[in-house]
C-alpha cells in the first residue's frame, strides 16, 4: 500500500466512538481548508464530503468528513488562535494489499494520524467496481474521478432514488437509464411515467424522448388497451368497490362467485382444464354487471317477496355504471382489440420490449390516466412484469427492472386505504420479485409517505437534496447506523448531486450525476422570462376542448 498512500498529514484523532471519530487539524491547516496536492491532483482536504484515512500501526481506516468546526482560544499574550476540528464517519478498512473492505473491525486510538486521500488511493478502493464500466457520475471530492456502481447489487436487490422537488430526480433517473443501456445493451426496463417527462408528444403529435429512438418503446396508456380481464380479483375490487361502504364485504363475496362462474365458462371454451379467480382469461364485464343487477332486483312468489340480495348492490351498480360510462376509462373497460384470451401474448410482448420494435426500455405514459385509477393500472403493469418472468423458464437470462416514478402516489405508507390491493401487489414484487428476475427502482420526493415494506427491501439508495427534517430522519433510519450521520449533508447537495449509500457502491459516496443527454421534460417553469415575455392572449376555447377530451399537449 505504501506506493499508493498519500503522506499529507491533516491532523490527529482526538476522540473515538463506535459511530465515528473527531480529529483536530494540524496547526498549518487550522485557519482555512487546505488546498493540497496529492500526486498530480489538487484537492481541498478536510472539507465536508471528502475522504481521509486514519493510520496507526497496522490499522488503516477510511472515513468521510461530515462536519467541520473551529474553536477559538487565546494565548498568554491575548492573541487569538483557532483550533479546527473535523467529525469523521468510518466507512471501512484499507488492507495491506490496498484492497478495501466495508465496516471497521479495528479502531484506532486517540493520537492516530489523519492523512489526505488522493486519486491513487481512491482508485484502489473503487477498482473492483470500475471493472463493470457502469459509470454514473463524478466524485464531488475528486472531479476527475468517475464512479462506477455494481449493477448486480443495484438492479438485483431493488433501489430507491429519493429527493425533494427540484433536486434532480428526473435528471438522475434519465442519466442512470441512459448509462445502463450504454453499459448493458440487452437491459430490459419498464418505466411508469406519471407526468409524461420521459416521452412526450408536441403540438404536432411528434414523439420526443429522453432516450434514443431505437432504445425506447413508448406506450400511451390512453391509446393502449389494458383490458380489465387481465386484472386480479384484488385489483377489480379496488376498481369497482368502495371498501368504506357498509356493504363492501358482501359485494366482494358476490363478485368472487360471479368471476369464478364466468372464468370457468371461458376456460371450457378455450380448452383450459384448471382455472382460478386470478387466471388471466377473458370474461364479459357486461355479463358480470347483469348478474349483479339481477340479484339486486330479484323478487319471488310473483313479486310478493324480495330475494336474499335484493337492494344490496345499489352502490356497487352505481359505481360500476359510472366507471363504464366515463370515456376516460374506455382503454381499460372497453377493449376493442384485446377482447379475447388469445390477445394476451401481444400485450406482454409490447410490455417487455419484444414487440415489432425491440427496445431496452418501455415507457408507460400514465399522465393522461385519471388520477383515481393510476394506482390500479400501475400495479397491473408491475404484476404483468412479475407474472411474465415468474412463468418465464429463461427468467435468469431475461431480468426486468420496473422503475416506479412518484411511487408514494400508489405504494403509500398507510394501511387499509382504497388501493390496499395494489399496494400489496407492489410489495409482493419487492419481497419476492428478485427470485424471479424482477426488481424495482422506486423514485419519490416523500420517502416518509412510501411503503415501509418497499423501502426495507431496497439495498441501495441514491439520495438527492432533501431539506425536510422528517424525510432526512427517515432516510437516516434506512441506512446502517454507522452511516446515518452522513445524511446530514443531504440539505446541502446541489442539483443532480447525490449521496449513494448501500451495496451498489463500495462506500458511501457523494457524486455529481452526469447530465443526461437528451434531458427529460422536467425543467422548472421560468416564471421570470414568462412573466416578462409571455403571450398576451391564449386560445381558451382550445384549452376547454383539451380539458373536455382529456387530451394533454
Amino acid at each position: 500500500m505504501s506506493a499508493q498512500q498519500s503522506n499529507i498529514l491533516l491532523g490527529y484523532v482526538s476522540e473515538v466512538r463506535g459511530d465515528g471519530m473527531i480529529a483536530r487539524m494540524a496547526e498549518e491547516h487550522a485557519t482555512e481548508t487546505p488546498l493540497i496536492k496529492v500526486g498530480d491532483e489538487e484537492i481541498l482536504a478536510g472539507h465536508i464530503g471528502s475522504y481521509v484515512v486514519i493510520r496507526q500501526a497496522q490499522i488503516a481506516v477510511l472515513a468521510m468528513v461530515h462536519k467541520v468546526w473551529g474553536h477559538d482560544r487565546f494565548d498568554p499574550a491575548d492573541r487569538r488562535n483557532t483550533d479546527r476540528f473535523i467529525a469523521l464517519i468510518s466507512v471501512g478498512e484499507i488492507q495491506d494489499d490496498g484492497t478495501f473492505i466495508r465496516g471497521v473491525r479495528h479502531y484506532p486510538t486517540p493520537g492516530a494520524k489523519v492523512y489526505a486521500v488522493g486519486m491513487e488511493e481512491i482508485n484502489a478502493i473503487f477498482s473492483k467496481f470500475r471493472n463493470y464500466n457502469f459509470f454514473i457520475g463524478q466524485l464531488s471530492s475528486h472531479k476527475d474521478y468517475h464512479l462506477s456502481l455494481d449493477p448486480r447489487a443495484l438492479f438485483g436487490r431493488h433501489f430507491a432514488i429519493v429527493g425533494q422537488s427540484g433536486s434532480g430526480k428526473s435528471w438522475t433517473v434519465t442519466s442512470l437509464i441512459q448509462n445502463t443501456i450504454k453499459a448493458m445493451p440487452k437491459s430490459h426496463i419498464i418505466m411508469l411515467d406519471l407526468h409524461g417527462e420521459y416521452c412526450w408528444k408536441d403540438d404536432n403529435g411528434t414523439l420526443h424522448s429522453a432516450f434514443s429512438e431505437d432504445q425506447v418503446n413508448y406506450i400511451d396508456a390512453m391509446e393502449m388497451e389494458m383490458p380489465y380481464w387481465m386484472m386480479t380479483y384484488a385489483e377489480l375490487v379496488d376498481l369497482f368497490i368502495d371498501r368504506s361502504d357498509s356493504g363492501a364485504t358482501l359485494q366482494m363475496s358476490y363478485m368472487r362467485e360471479i368471476l369464478q362462474q364466468l372464468k370457468r365458462k371461458e376456460a371450457k371454451q378455450i380448452g383450459l382444464e384448471t382455472v382460478s379467480i386470478d387466471t388471466p382469461i377473458y370474461f364479459s364485464l357486461a355479463e358480470m354487471y347483469m348478474q349483479f343487477k339481477a340479484a339486486n332486483e330479484e323478487r319471488k312468489d310473483f313479486g310478493k317477496t324480495h330475494g336474499a340480495l335484493f337492494g344490496q348492490f345499489d352502490e356497487f351498480l352505481i359505481r360500476m355504471q359510472s366507471r363504464f360510462n366515463d370515456v376516460r376509462y374506455d382503454f381499460l373497460l372497453k377493449p376493442k382489440v384485446r377482447n379475447n384470451s388469445e390477445s394476451m401474448a401481444g400485450l406482454l410482448r409490447q410490455f417487455v420490449g419484444l414487440g415489432d420494435k425491440k427496445a431496452n426500455i418501455t415507457v408507460v405514459d400514465l399522465s393522461a390516466v385519471p388520477t383515481d385509477v393510476r394506482p390500479a393500472i400501475s400495479a397491473q403493469v408491475g404484476r404483468l412484469a412479475y407474472e411474465f418472468n415468474y412463468w418465464n423458464p429463461r427468467r435468469r437470462e431475461f431480468p426486468i427492472t420496473l422503475i416506479c416514478e412518484e411511487a408514494h402516489a400508489y405504494i403509500p405508507r398507510e394501511k387499509g386505504g382504497q388501493f390496499e390491493g395494489t399496494k400489496k401487489m407492489m410489495e409482493r414484487i419487492a419481497k419476492e420479485g428478485r427470485k424471479y428476475g424482477v426488481s424495482i427502482g422506486v423514485v419519490s420526493q416523500r420517502p416518509t409517505e412510501l411503503s415501509e415494506t418497499m423501502l426495507s427491501q431496497c439495498s441501495s439508495f441514491i439520495c438527492l437534496r432533501t431539506s425536510n427534517p422528517d424525510d432526512q430522519a427517515y432516510i437516516r433510519g434506512l441506512v446502517p447506523e454507522a452511516e446515518g450521520d452522513l445524511t446530514d449533508i443531504l440539505s446541502s447537495l446541489g442539483r443532480g448531486e447525490a449521496l449513494v449509500l448501500g451495496e451498489a457502491a463500495p462506500l458511501p459516496t457523494r457524486v455529481q450525476i452526469y447530465r443526461p443527454n437528451p434531458e427529460p421534460k422536467s425543467n422548472d417553469v421560468d416564471y421570470f422570462t414568462s412573466w416578462r415575455e409571455g403571450p398576451d392572449d391564449l386560445d381558451v376555447e382550445d384549452i376547454v376542448n383539451l380539458w373536455r377530451t382529456q387530451t394533454r399537449r
